[in-house]
């Protein structure tokens, strides 16, 4: 596999692993706006390439015809398998940026909100009601020509769900049906990185792979630990996520054996 880096310091710590297995790579910077690649890298196999960096990436790997390139995701709130077990599943409501204004009540209530699209547009987070309502407006404000790509726009389809108190997170890599590594992140309003796991979160995280094997050959799953059991708080790309505690000489040996 060729590997391609856009520099970070989370990809810093995936080249040091490179480095440790042998695994050649190359550095490139992104050129704003453009998305060109700077060198422009030198691809032997086209179906023999992978990117990590930015989620913005995936635009130049398909322009270029790359695989696997980035492992875009099919938004995992749709994924019909994973509905009984999502944190957010039952009662979340879902509005397109535009239709927040006229549809979503400015009563003050607290709404986990996040894009519904693996876009990196707006991280998941809590607001009330009024600030994604002038969220919103601040958007809609603009013209659709103004907005750079990767930023919310006035199509961007949001879910948004009741808060849920948190006790432990965690973040599994899963490549080709299996979790290969993984990392606590967060106990409970506490960020802790630390690679350990729950017995019982990593067979659950597994069984959550299981039940739907056709969704990505590599992708991110993060699941948590609530007062009501483990739940599937999301999925996201793998080539732009962050590493916090992973393993990564195992994570990037078993992307590197992918077909």
């Amino acid at each position: 596999m060729q590997w391609i880096l856009q520099r970070f310091e989370d990809t810093g710590k995936l080249a040091d692993a490179l480095e440790r297995l042998g695994i050649a790579y190359t550095w490139h910077k992104v050129v704003p706006f453009i998305g060109e690649l700077v060198p422009e890298p030198e691809v032997a196999d086209p179906d023999q390439v992978v990117l990590f960096g930015s989620y913005s990436l995936w635009r130049y790997a398909d322009a270029k015809g790359f695989r696997p390139g980035v492992f875009k995701l099919r938004p995992f709130v749709q994924e019909q398998a994973w509905h009984p077990f999502l944190l957010n599943g039952a009662d979340a409501l879902f509005l397109t940026l535009q239709d927040v204004p006229g549809k979503l009540p400015d009563d003050e209530r607290q709404w986990f909100i996040r894009p519904v699209d693996d876009s990196k547009e707006e991280p998941g987070n809590v607001k009330t009601s009024g600030e994604i309502i002038k969220l919103a407006e601040q958007v809609l404000s603009l013209d659709e020509a103004e907005i750079p790509n990767g930023s919310l726009r006035h199509d961007t389809q949001l879910m948004l769900a009741k808060p849920v108190h948190i006790l432990k997170e965690w973040r599994l890599w899963v490549v080709d049906k299996h979790v290969v590594t993984w990392s606590l992140y967060k106990e409970g309003q506490r960020v802790v990185y630390r690679q350990e796991i729950d017995a019982d979160a990593l067979d659950f995280a597994q069984s959550m792979v299981d039940a739907n094997p056709g969704y990505s050959p590599a992708y991110v799953i993060d699941v948590c630990r609530t007062g009501e059991g483990l739940k599937l708080l999301e999925t996201n790309c793998i080539n732009a996520a962050g590493f916090y505690a992973a393993d990564l000489n195992k994570l990037a040996a078993a992307i590197d054996c992918l077909d």
